[in-house]
């Protein structure tokens, strides 16, 4: 595959994104929505080829310029499409393509440059990950690591008009910048011990030999906070739930599919490093463990579907970084994998009840959606199920993976991570059951409008169902189908060095069937009980939350703490530096200093009236103080 081929996948979503763009006053929505749809198509075809070469052994390596060229330091812009590269561009190009053509429908009521721009900013987030995902080098992922956050600015504040769209923007973007400065400081660090961010130079044996544990530990960690931003982690999670302010099909793109796996990939990218640093690793496990309880508890209580999506996501996300602090690398990539495939599905399947509800969201307004929405009906069923770790969809293997690693590494942590699935079921059908099933609790109204979704909707949740359903059997367990997990045999390359320092967890088949046995019946126990619950849900037998259910419905007070320990003593403190330190002080010292110059001026003036007289008063005046200077100071 030629250099000019290659740059051209993540070239061809940048011209998209100018095209419309600059285009947006006169394009057509039809013609917006095409260039936009048929660039991405046309990357994923692209990425389909490479794919395919790097699955026949030949990986590619492009070098194009210097980005920076001295003598100690050298950095190019290079990209790089080995296993774990190209399994990313078909998740992003993939999956992008069915949101964008989605998004031709359930945007359709945006006018023509509205309407266009977003799809600008669509194209424009592509093309940022995909820059993310091949860069050859740590400089080139960040360029593509703070572009996709500048996207998810945008996104998330599309409908600017609303106050609150544009604060829970703002926090995204505040938030992900937190993250954001760990990321740098590890890229100066390797710069500083290695003189290179090259992936290969970075994570050759001799490179790696020069770190210590302290050089470890240290770039692991500020690696992991740059994780911790961009794939909502704990403490840096809250962010996730507010963008779900921007519209449903960048919620489904940017915070289900895509970007917020972004900090599993730069870890499973830099495996290597955190193999050498435990203390990271256990720190990854714990934070990954706790977000994925936290998470899922919120869920339970939440009655915004896209709320319940939201708090979902950074649950399945801290499973993806238990499976990283564990070592299973190619369990958390394949959780990233089957989650786009369900989490998409999910997020669109809302976003079509939505459109059905005419913008309603709140899951206690709507109910018997079955019969009215027989696609979405099906497709949004199958996504819950896969979600829940049912066989034989595509959840249960990469979650069974994950918590297989987990019980090798504790039981205890896979106990938590066991009850942590529960809930998922639980919150997954509780969900399901208050959207589709009993009668409908909307207004006649929304019930006279209640309809299935155009084509354009209904298609790309047909094609993500069938992905939800056999999408796990890449990586069907040994205890199965021997050498039936070719995902881990096709990855192995990319987590050689680390599989080679760390022996792989090794557990009985008949303690494999028995964890898997314990998940899956625990997750049915919970979606049956979820379903005999909520099936004739009546908002008149609602019961006002008290003690913990009213914590848990109010998202564990977290964003209220944020606010009081961090946001309002910065205010206070700017507010100090701004009218204290700011106004009277430095202001008052720039200001006082042009006043006294103006004053002293206005006064000094008076010595030169014209008149000759005040002129021979004043040189008397000073021969009488010459006279007295000389007569009564000694020499």
């Amino acid at each position: 595959m030629t250099k000019l081929l290659i740059i051209l996948i993540p070239l061809l979503p940048l011209i998209g994104f100018l095209i419309t763009g600059l285009g947006r006053n006169f394009l057509s929505k039809s013609a917006s929505g095409f260039i936009a749809s048929a660039t991405i198509l046309a990357s994923f075809i692209i990425s389909i080829a490479a794919f395919l070469q790097v699955k026949n052994g030949n990986l590619i390596h492009a070098h194009y310029f210097n980005l920076i060229n001295i003598d100690a330091l050298k950095i190019g812009f290079d990209f790089k499409i080995d296993q774990l590269s190209s399994l990313f561009l078909l998740i992003i190009t993939g999956v992008g393509f069915l949101i964008h053509v989605y998004s031709t429908s359930y945007m359709h009521n945006e006018p023509s440059k509205d309407f266009a721009k977003y799809f600008a900013y669509l194209n424009l987030f592509v093309f940022s990950m995909l820059l993310l995902v091949l860069g050859a080098n740590y400089v080139i992922m960040f360029f593509g690591w703070e572009g996709v956050g500048l996207c998810s600015y945008l996104l998330i504040g599309f409908w600017f008009k609303n106050n609150d769209y544009t604060n829970a923007a703002k926090k995204a973007f505040i938030m992900n910048r937190i993250g954001d400065l760990g990321f740098l400081l590890a890229v100066f660090w390797l710069i500083a011990r290695l003189g290179t961010v090259s992936f290969d130079e970075v994570f050759s044996v001799t490179n790696v030999a020069k770190l210590s544990t302290y050089d470890f530990t240290g770039i692991t960690a500020l690696l992991f906070l740059g994780a911790c931003g961009k794939s909502a982690q704990v403490p840096l999670y809250t962010w996730l739930p507010d963008a779900m302010a921007g519209p449903t099909p960048v919620s489904a793109l940017i915070h289900a599919a895509t970007m917020v796996t972004a900090g599993i990939y730069m870890i499973a990218r830099s495996n290597i490093l955190f193999t050498n640093a435990p203390v990271t690793q256990n720190i990854i496990a714990l934070f990954g463990l706790a977000t994925a309880l936290i998470a899922a508890t919120i869920a339970l209580k939440q009655n915004d579907i896209k709320k319940v999506l939201a708090y979902s996501t950074v649950s399945q996300l801290g499973y993806m970084f238990l499976g990283l602090g564990v070592g299973a690398y190619t369990g958390a990539v394949f959780h990233v994998m089957t989650h786009a495939f369900f989490k998409a599905l999910l997020f669109l399947g809302a976003g079509s009840v939505i459109h059905a509800m005419s913008g309603e969201q709140d899951m206690r307004n709507m109910g018997a959606l079955k019969k009215h929405m027989p696609t979405t009906h099906i497709t949004f069923l199958i996504g819950c199920i896969a979600i829940a770790g049912i066989p034989p969809f595509s959840g249960f293997f990469s979650k069974d993976e994950i918590l297989a690693a987990a019980y090798a590494e504790s039981p205890i942590i896979w106990g938590v991570g066991v009850l942590g699935a529960l809930m998922t079921a639980f919150y997954m059908f509780r969900l399901y059951a208050m959207t589709f099933l009993g009668s409908f609790r909307g207004t006649n109204e929304q019930a006279h409008h209640l309809h299935e979704s155009p084509k354009a909707i209904t298609i790309p949740l047909i094609i993500l169902a069938l992905l939800a359903i056999v999408g796990g059997w890449v990586g069907i367990p040994e205890v199965f189908i021997k050498g039936g997990h070719h995902l881990e045999e096709f990855l192995q390359p990319i987590f050689a060095q680390s599989n080679a320092i760390t022996q792989k967890y090794e557990t009985s088949h008949s303690t494999e069937f028995m964890l898997m046995g314990i998940s899956v019946a625990v997750a049915l126990v919970a979606l049956i009980f979820a379903i005999g619950k909520f099936k004739n849900y009546k908002k008149e037998n609602e019961v006002t939350s008290s003690g913990f259910a009213n914590v848990l419905e109010n998202k564990w007070y977290f964003d209220e703490l944020y606010t009081k320990i961090i946001t309002n003593p910065l205010k206070s403190i700017s507010c100090f530096f701004n009218n204290i330190i700011e106004k009277k002080g430095i202001d008052a010292v720039v200001n006082g200093t042009g006043k006294f110059v103006n004053y002293s001026s206005r006064q000094l003036r008076w010595l030169q009236s014209g008149q000759v007289g005040a002129y021979v008063l004043l040189m008397v005046l000073g021969m009488l103080v010459l006279f007295i200077l000389q007569l009564f100071i000694k020499k």
